[in-house]
């Protein structure tokens, strides 16, 4: 399915779930108590996500540390960040979800399965060298550089 297709059904559906819940707690224990219980998730999650967050900074500074590049650590704080929106958003599935990837065996679970069917598409690059302050495009081994004087003949 395109990615576009995707996005477009989440952004649709998950609103319609959204609305589904709060009216269902609503109905159940009352719009005030359902108002203070998602400003109430929204308050105990930022609180877990900064610890969360601080933790993985940690990390990351150790992994650097020794000299090792923090890849899984990275984007475990991309998926804070993800989850720290989902946590912010009204709404008890969003809430659900955000909480879920702040469970740090989860988070780390749901990142080594997207890893596993993510596809990277890797970019060649093309390195410069500088030489008297100019770029200079890679050299070309069947190239030889070099100056020449032309002398009478």
């Amino acid at each position: 399915m395109n990615i576009f297709r995707s996005l477009l059904l989440l952004f649709l559906i998950i609103p319609v779930i959204e609305i589904y819940l709060l009216i269902q707690v609503g109905s159940a224990i009352g719009a005030f108590t359902t108002i203070l219980l998602i400003i109430a998730t929204a308050v105990i999650g930022a609180y877990l996500l900064r610890l969360q967050g601080i933790s993985t900074l940690n990390r990351v500074q150790s992994s650097l540390q020794r000299h090792e590049v923090p890849a899984i650590e990275i984007l475990e704080g991309l998926t804070l960040l993800i989850s720290g929106a989902l946590l912010l958003t009204p709404g008890f599935f969003t809430d659900s979800i955000g909480f879920l990837a702040l469970i740090p065996a989860v988070r780390r679970r749901f990142i080594i399965w997207g890893l596993k069917h993510v596809n990277v598409i890797q970019m060649k690059q093309n390195s410069t060298n500088t030489v008297d302050g100019k770029a200079r495009k890679p050299r070309d081994n069947s190239v030889i550089e070099g100056e020449y004087k032309k002398e009478k003949e």
